[in-house]
């Protein structure tokens, strides 16, 4: 890991520069998958799952039968964990239901907020070495308290053509609609157009490689919605001297695992515990089935010293993490202050991996310094806000002089004739 001391402020966008790794015309290669999927429907992710996944299909539909044996081939410990953290999932999100809004914004006029839930939603799950069935729980639960009347699940098989049996436990328990055997590029552009086997959506979520984040925002192009641009995954550490060490090189590895592009960062003003963290992430990081990702990311990653507090805090803002944890004797200090973070852990015994799995927040949090303008997955991410207003005649004639004076200055006449007429109508 690289040690930097008291950089200067000047020097923190290139310190906090997030890795990249760039493939020749990544774009290029999504819109004419795209194109393809528009075209030619299913016979297309047939192809290319034959390509990117090493089997042919002779249907991405996930069966019934495939559903039910999935139960019998993860251990009861396994589903006894994920029931416990759906039902933490369910509390905190069904929490985050609003009552309606209703005001009269002047005599006549009543004016009122509403939500309503998104229609038709598609989840995208990664398979590979690591199948992240914990998102289907942080995304299929908030959709179902929402009211998503369609839940897709698009997701990798493997060269036998399978499904990881706990993705298909957890889409089944969470009360995905369909599950389909399509992953990458081709899987984020059948939920856009729709094929012979897959509906179209309206809103796409989940994580990715670059190949997908890319799809994603080139789906926006076709009228689709997306949770939010996501890369990465990268987590941030304040440290202090009430620090543990050893816990907090677990977390700063708990994320290097993830991907050999994931970043982590320690931010501390102490010295002895940069030194301490170093040393323990070096002998943890030995004992790791996937230390070769790890030993990548953590070649990527920073042990940063600042003289004080408020340093530290202004630092932190500039990178904006999707994790942060606090271990720091003054947590308050560095709550208020924390403006750009996807998810904050506060405390020694607040691991990271909580929040992944088992706490009741979200994991699907926005990255790539994103934090500064985009909020994690949340209730509201399923959900549109519509607003309603009912005028009396009596509320015409307390707001319609104002409405025809302002239509005539920016000279739209047909907006003014359409309350002049309710007014005169009135007289």
């Amino acid at each position: 890991m690289n040690k930097i001391y008291n950089p200067n402020k000047e020097d923190w966008k290139t310190i906090l520069m997030r890795p990249t790794q760039t493939v020749a015309d990544i774009e290029g290669t999504v819109n004419n998958i795209f194109k393809e999927v528009q075209e030619g429907g299913d016979s297309i992710l047939t192809k290319y799952t034959k390509k990117f996944d090493g089997v042919t299909l002779f249907s991405n539909i996930v069966s019934k039968d495939e559903i039910n044996a999935a139960a019998s081939l993860i251990s009861e410990d396994l589903k006894k964990a994920i029931q416990l953290a759906k039902n933490n999932i369910e509390v905190f999100h069904a929490a985050q239901k609003t009552a309606k809004v209703s005001v009269e914004t002047a005599n006549g006029v009543q004016c009122w907020q509403e939500k309503r839930p998104i229609q038709k939603v598609g989840l995208y799950i990664p398979g590979g070495t690591a199948p992240l069935f914990s998102t289907i729980l942080m995304l299929a639960v908030p959709a179902n308290i929402a009211g998503c009347e369609e839940i897709v699940l698009c997701t990798p098989p493997d060269k036998e053509g399978n499904v990881n049996p706990a993705i298909l436990y957890t889409a089944n328990l969470c009360g995905v609609t369909k599950i389909f055997k399509v992953g990458g590029i081709q899987a984020i552009a059948g939920m856009t157009f729709g094929t012979e086997t897959i509906p179209e959506v309206y809103k796409i979520f989940g994580p990715g490689n670059q190949f997908v984040t890319v799809a994603k925002q080139i789906a926006t192009k076709y009228g689709v919605a997306i949770d939010m641009p996501a890369g990465p995954s990268e987590l941030l550490v304040m440290a202090d001297d009430t620090a543990n060490a050893s816990f907090v090189a677990s977390d700063l590895l708990s994320q290097a695992e993830h991907g050999v592009d994931s970043q982590v960062i320690l931010v501390s003003t102490s010295k002895s515990v940069i030194d301490a963290v170093e040393k323990e992430v070096a002998e943890q990081l030995n004992v790791l089935p996937r230390k070769e990702i790890a030993k990548q990311a953590i070649a990527n990653s920073k042990l940063i010293y600042v003289e004080n507090e408020q340093i530290a805090i202004d630092l932190i803002n500039e990178y904006g993490p999707e994790h942060y944890i606090l271990c720091v004797l003054n947590e308050e200090i560095f709550i208020k202050q924390i403006k750009n973070a996807g998810s904050v852990f506060i405390g020694n015994y607040t691991p990271e991996s909580a929040g992944d799995y088992a706490s009741g927040t979200n994991h699907t949090l926005p990255t790539n310094g994103y934090a500064k303008q985009y909020s994690g997955v949340n209730l509201d991410s399923f959900m549109k806000s519509m607003t309603f207003q009912k005028i009396t005649p009596k509320g015409i004639q307390e707001i319609g002089k104002a409405i025809e004076l302002m239509a005539e200055a920016e000279g739209l006449q047909a907006h003014k004739n359409a309350v002049t007429l309710r007014l005169k109508s009135l007289e």
